[in-house]
């Protein structure tokens, strides 16, 4: 099979277009930007929002249910929506993608029974495609060896969004507690305003998959699929490990720190804070930096041994209740998570031909939603055992995606950018 990097350029119909390419990638970061400031604006009323259908000891099981139904709708579409952005084109199924969640907030809103609320989640979740369309987008509109540094932006644009959208929700929330999910219908409508009219399409019509049956509706045929690809599936399963140790963390740091350091939400908040402006540091500033230094490869093993000590500290600070031991903790995953997720995500893209993106796309959302279904569950568990063996845990599954991670061969992309080579050339 051909691979993207065996490809013509001008199959690309933005490569080659210095300044158009650009933009439009711009773009795309402005839209991702408002995604996560429009996602994120309800989180603050949610837990009150189903206090108004259910009594106050049943809010937390709630809560939990209408996350994984929407993981779960997502785990059954996302593939689905990928394979046909692969057929129909980017900007078609992402339009189709927003509006959904458009009009899954919009029923949030109107509310008036826990059934409707659950019908919200359900519609957001059926039509979630979205990022893995965005992912694809990026991955037509550049070359193997500059995805890692947009899928760095990318991820940053999203940290942006999310540590400007709750503060948002919790302002609108003083006024009425549904006026959050109007106000995100609205800026989720604004970013279909922006695909419609800025966003060219990415992917050109020879590059689209030719064949699309009823078939193709069928979410275990897309996974199976991708599967069948080897270098696909070996990234894939790299990337459970990674996700499912990253979720173990990222769903039980704050009743961590509330259970053994006996924090209150203030100090819990600068926390999550100071997580969001080390990621974004991170993809934004750092990555760009050390890429033009070293290999993709060389980055992301950097990332996975910065998580892999972090985790391993936070392992400690149970033991030893230190604030400066788990800030630290908090700054080597943070940073490692920025350094790797992208070079991850760029040397998945690499695994599949250009008319497979979406496709595979899918297939890791997909795969993500899952996690996001059993993760919390086992976790729980795991915590009443024993607080200290979560992170533990967590440590060794990303230890482990290390070791598969060095031993899988280096891909054509795996050199320095070429500003680097220009310079190294130049001293020669």
């Amino acid at each position: 099979m051909k691979t993207s990097t065996e490809k013509n350029p001008t199959s690309h119909p933005e490569k080659g277009k210095g300044v158009s390419k650009e933009r439009n990638l711009w773009i795309i970061t402005g839209i991702i930007v408002l995604n996560g400031i429009g996602m994120t604006i309800v989180f603050p009323v949610f837990p009150f929002l189903v206090g108004n259908y259910l009594p106050e000891f049943q809010v937390a099981i709630g809560l939990n249910a209408l996350v994984s139904v929407y993981a779960l709708c997502e785990f059954f579409s996302a593939p689905v929506f990928g394979a046909l952005s692969d057929r129909f084109g980017r900007k078609p199924i992402l339009i189709v993608s927003l509006l959904g969640s458009v009009i899954g907030y919009l029923v949030l809103g109107i509310g008036g029974a826990l059934w409707v609320l659950f019908l919200g989640r359900i519609i957001d979740g059926l039509t979630a495609g979205n990022i893995s369309t965005l992912f694809a987008y990026v991955v037509d509109s550049t070359e193997p060896e500059e995805r890692t540094k947009w899928f760095g932006y990318i991820g940053g644009a999203i940290g942006i969004g999310t540590m400007i959208g709750p503060a948002i929700g919790g302002l609108l929330g003083i006024r009425s507690i549904t006026l959050p999910f109007y106000v995100t219908a609205g800026i989720t409508f604004l970013s279909i305003l922006c695909v419609y009219f800025f966003l060219p399409e990415s992917l050109a019509p020879e590059n689209r998959t030719a064949h699309f049956s009823t078939k193709s509706l069928n979410t275990f045929v897309h996974i199976k699929d991708i599967f069948s690809v080897k270098e696909a599936a070996s990234l894939l399963v790299l990337g459970a490990f990674f996700y499912i140790g990253l979720s173990l963390y990222q769903f039980n740091a704050s009743i961590f720190l509330k259970d053994v350091f006996a924090w209150g939400p203030v100090f819990i908040g600068g926390i999550l804070t100071l997580v969001g402006v080390c990621d974004i540091v991170a993809r934004v500033f750092l990555l760009p930096w050390a890429l033009k230094k070293f290999s993709e490869r060389s980055v992301g093993i950097a990332g996975l041994c910065g998580m892999t000590i972090g985790l391993s500290l936070m392992f400690v600070s149970a033991f030893n209740a230190s604030a400066a031991l788990f800030i630290t903790a908090v700054i080597f995953i943070a940073l490692g998570e920025g350094f790797f997720d992208p070079s991850y995500n760029s040397r998945l893209s690499q695994s599949v031909s250009e008319d497979k993106q979406g496709q595979l796309q899918g297939a890791s959302q997909s795969m993500q939603a899952v996690y996001h279904v059993i993760v919390p569950l086992l976790s729980a568990a795991i915590y009443i055992y024993s607080h200290s063996a979560l992170f533990a845990i967590a440590a060794l599954l990303l230890a482990w995606t290390l070791v598969l991670f060095i031993k899988l061969p280096s891909p054509a992309s795996d050199v320095p950018t070429s500003t680097s080579l220009e310079k190294s050339l130049s001293t020669d």
